[in-house]
This record gives structure tokens, sequence and C-alpha cells, in this order.
């Protein structure tokens, strides 16, 4: 094999361990690693650290994905593609136009931003589903999108230092 099909093939199987790595985790509650009983959703900070260093279409391309694999994890509705496509645009998107940088204020401040909007996606689809009133489910997502959003945003440099490197260098 030439040198760059083995780069591309490393390339490749680091990403997709991390993204397996990322789905994983959140089957786990390690402790201290949550709030109010909410972890970190581990596949949103994913996306977002894959969609600042990507194109818009590979943004949509990693959110349908990733959104399939968390469906594939629970049930298939409420769906997470819709929320975490739109991160996945948003992301790239803000990247493009410069409104973000790469370091990790700007990483934990679209994340928190962006599991709130993943949350309130999810609190619309659960409302319509119809076995709780709008009311009841906009009371219990205040507090779901707050620890999701807190605890996201305080981990999403773990994950976006190490891929961010990596994929900086693949993308030289």
């Amino acid at each position: 094999m030439s040198n760059l099909s083995q780069q591309t093939i490393f390339k490749l199987l680091i990403t997709i361990t991390s993204v397996l790595l990322c789905a994983l985790l959140l089957l786990t509650r390690i402790p201290g690693m949550e709030i109010f009983g909410i972890g970190p959703n581990w596949l949103l900070i994913w996306i977002v650290t894959w969609s600042s260093h990507s194109s818009i279409i590979g943004g949509l391309v990693a959110g349908l994905i990733l959104g399939l694999i968390q469906d594939a994890m629970t049930a298939p509705y409420p769906t997470h593609i819709i929320p975490l496509v739109f991160v996945g645009f948003v992301t790239a998107f803000l990247q493009k136009k410069r409104y973000i940088q790469e370091d990790f204020i700007s990483i934990a401040l679209v994340t928190f931003i962006m599991a709130i909007v993943t949350e309130t996606f999810m609190a619309i689809q659960f409302g319509l589903i119809g076995n709780q009133s709008f009311a009841e489910v906009l009371n219990h997502h205040k507090q779901v999108a707050l620890g999701s959003a807190v605890i996201s945003s305080l981990w999403a440099p773990v994950l976006y230092f190490p891929l961010s490197q990596f994929w900086q260098v693949k993308n030289n």
C-alpha cells in the first residue's frame, strides 16, 4: 500500500473509532459527569467538532449519520436526525462565515447553544406525540436543556482538542 492510502485508512479508522466511542459514552453514566441525572451529549459534541472543520455538506452528512446511530440506540421517535442535521449545518455555516474561531471558548459556546437547540427540537417532538401537554413538556424541557447544555459545553474541549488537532493535520 502506498503511504497516502495507509494514512487515509488510519484517519478514517480514527474518525470512525471516535464516533463509536462517543456513541458508547452516551450509554454510560460516569460519576461526576452528569448534572441532574443528565450526561453530556457526546454525539452533539462530536458533530460540533467535526462541523467546525468540515464543509456544510460534511456537517449535514455527519448529523444525518449520527442521528441515525442515536435513533438506532433509542426509540426512533422522537428522532434525533432533525436536530443533529440542523446542528451540523449551522455549525459548519458559522465556521465558513468565520463567526466562530477554533478555540475552546468558541466551541464550548457553540456546543452550549446547540445543546439547547437540540433539546428544544426534542421537546417539540415530545409535545407533538401527545402523551403529555406542551406545558408539562416545556416544564421538563427547561431542566433538561440547561443541564445538557452546561455539561456538554464543559466536556466539549475534552473531545475537541484531540480531534481538532487530528483533523487540522488531515486537512493540511
